[in-house]
């Protein structure tokens, strides 16, 4: 926008050239990618939520090239950063949508779930290479792409790999020791719970896992109270109440079959709370998405305007302004809709296929730009998935495609567009890392695409092996986000929902939102157990302490960063280990329902108070006080 003075000079000019898109950096992009992917596809069916990439790979990344290979190139570290965070966008915009057919007990194929991936996973590539001159060149001085400016940050202080990386590796072996022997081993409960005496079907719960620790120090006590806020207002308030007003009555209320007097707690929250908590996160995700339309009308005019001035704009020459030229992206983009308008696997058509080209490059744009503002864990693909498949099962409806059939095809086209909007927002955060190292955006590009072939052809077979071994949709991965597609395409398909309840939740997050405070959060807090909010809150409140009270901004920042990549290691040794058992629970050489060993409360929650004192000491003790001056 604004004509600056003086142009960008980025870390590596673009006279010099450094390795880059290298087969040491390809094939460990490629490992990273899976790893990375396979750990937020379990973190996404567990809490609905997952944590950015980046920085844990540009850490591992330097480790390796530099620490292990000698390697010098910052270029070779971002690729390997930008291959990794392809296959957790993937695994993002996949277990968000696609698991909604496992719960219809549809096994949908191998082959099928791969064609989603990697069909939302390049289009999300292809629609956003065009954007990038207009975002991250042009309003590099406005838009400042909070993770993507932050791993560059990490990639220019590549001397201190060695000790980021040790952080990584440490929590890694936490967090995969604790689930070992908590879920692999049986030798204790990982999940506490206790009623309140007096106070019918109230309940406090503790899920003690490490990933679950680690996620609510990455996300902030802020965030972190908004999800329990939400959990004790369903575990203290509204369970107890509908108790309260049903209590000796013999009447049996829709979706229940017997009587609410007669149903637990966890009966009353599989019953009405879901159903209330999916109102609230539809409604919530809307109104997320409605804040950001002047963002959105901003963001196709712009983009809009930079179509008409591309010749004025003029191709530079520079290695760093380099993108994938324009007729491979139209030839990839078109090609990639008619495939999918023509393909049996998908079957959706072409009223499906024009859907995904509209929304694609709508929401592609949209996201783009918001991650440039308040970063990826902001963004609300949430938000922007339900508002897709709204129009496009009512579209599919109208058309005469109904039932089953017209359920999941809604479900594909939300999932395709989920999927590309994940990877657009992703790879727009990739980008401003490259352009502030001086990476080559071609090569980016196409590293991208990499990562997303990877991950997208092995995140059908997570999901089977998830499926498999714990159930999706049960209590040890309930994916939240798939069951509330799940709910939105049945609701508006057959209208059997309880309505009542859907519009219970929609209201209750219509008046947060008037109270001023973050509904999706609260929503999101409101319809998962409380067992899972809780260890969230408790990584949130470490964070608090050990931020406070500290008047030094590079302290501050110091700690932050020891404590998230602890954080970060704790998350992916427990959801790596996950993937481990549920490949040894498949052949029965474990058996996912054989009696703990040690079976009491106190075991679990003492280790649990333990990994949180390790974190807080991790992150305190592991920094040294920065020079002054």
């Amino acid at each position: 926008m604004n004509q600056k003075s003086k142009p960008f000079v980025p870390y590596v000019p673009a006279a010099k050239s450094l390795p880059e898109l290298t087969v040491f950096a390809v094939i460990l992009g490629i490992v990273l990618a899976i790893v990375f992917g396979a750990a937020n596809a379990y973190l996404g069916l567990k809490i609905g939520l997952t944590v950015s990439a980046s920085i844990p790979a540009a850490v591992i990344s330097l480790a390796i090239l530099r620490g292990i290979f000698r390697r010098k190139s910052i270029l070779e570290n971002n690729i390997v950063q930008t291959m990794t965070t392809a296959g957790e966008a993937v695994a993002a915009g996949a277990i968000f949508t696609i698991p909604a057919l496992y719960l219809w007990d549809l096994s949908p194929s191998q082959s099928m779930i791969a064609f989603i991936a990697l069909t939302g996973g390049l289009l999300g590539v292809f629609m956003m290479v065009p954007l990038r001159r207009l975002l991250i060149v042009n309003e590099h001085e406005t838009l400042p792409y909070p993770e993507g400016t932050a791993c560059a940050e990490v990639l220019k202080s590549g001397e201190k790999g060695g000790t980021s990386a040790r952080l990584i590796f440490s929590g890694f072996i936490v967090g995969g020791l604790f689930k070992a022997l908590g879920d692999g081993l049986k030798l204790f409960k990982t999940s506490v719970e206790t009623k309140i005496i007096g106070y019918k079907n109230a309940f406090l719960g503790l899920d003690a896992m490490p990933a679950l620790l680690g996620v609510g120090y990455i996300i902030g006590p802020r965030i972190a109270g908004q999800m329990i806020a939400g959990g004790l207002l369903a575990s203290l308030v509204f369970i107890p109440m509908i108790s309260f007003f049903v209590s000796g009555s013999p009447t049996t209320f829709y979706p229940a079959e017997q009587p609410i007097s007669q149903l637990s707690a966890g009966d009353i929250y599989a019953n009405y709370i879901r159903y209330i908590g999916a109102g609230a996160v539809a409604m919530a995700g809307l109104i997320t998405l409605a804040k950001t339309l002047p963002m959105l009308f901003t963001s196709i005019r712009d983009t809009v305007s930079a179509m008409r001035k591309k010749g004025q704009a003029g191709i530079s020459y520079e290695r760093t302004d380099r993108d994938i030229p324009t007729p491979y992206l139209i030839i990839g983009i078109t090609s990639l809709i008619l495939v999918i308008a023509f393909t049996p696997i998908t079957d959706v058509g072409i009223i499906g296929a024009l859907a995904i080209a509209i929304f694609g490059f709508l929401f592609v744009a949209v996201a783009s730009r918001i991650v440039g503002i308040v970063g990826s864990s902001s963004m609300p693909v949430s938000g922007m998935t339900i508002a897709t498949l709204l129009i496009v099962t009512i579209i599919f409806k109208a058309s005469g495609m109904s039932g089953q059939a017209g359920m999941v095809a809604s479900i594909i086209v939300a999932a395709i567009v989920c999927v590309a909007l994940a990877v657009a927002g992703d790879i727009s955060q990739d980008l401003k890392t490259g352009y502030l190292v001086g990476g080559t955006p071609w090569k980016q590009q196409i590293a991208m695409m990499i990562g997303v072939v990877a991950s997208g052809l092995l995140i059908g077979y997570f999901l089977v092996l998830f499926d498999t071994a714990y159930g999706i949709g049960g209590n040890e991965l309930p994916a939240p986000k798939a069951v509330l597609m799940k709910i939105i395409a049945e609701g508006l398909m057959s209208g059997n929902l309880p309505w009542e309840l859907i519009l219970i939740g929609a209201a209750l997050a219509i008046s947060l939102e008037f109270l001023g405070i973050n509904s999706l959060t609260i929503a999101v807090g409101f319809y998962l157990p409380l067992s899972v909010s809780a260890p969230i809150m408790i990584g949130g409140i470490v964070r608090w302490v050990t931020q406070s009270w500290i008047k030094n901004d590079g302290l501050r920042k110091l700690r932050e960063e020891t404590g998230t990549l602890f954080a970060s290691g704790l998350i992916a040794g427990e959801a790596l280990i996950s993937v481990i058992i549920a490949m040894m629970i498949v052949p029965g050489w474990i058996n996912p329902d054989a009696p703990v060993k040690i079976d009491n409360d106190i075991l679990p929650f003492s280790l649990f108070l333990g990994l949180t004192a390790l974190l807080w000491f991790v992150t305190v003790k592991f920094v040294k006080k920065p020079e002054q001056g």
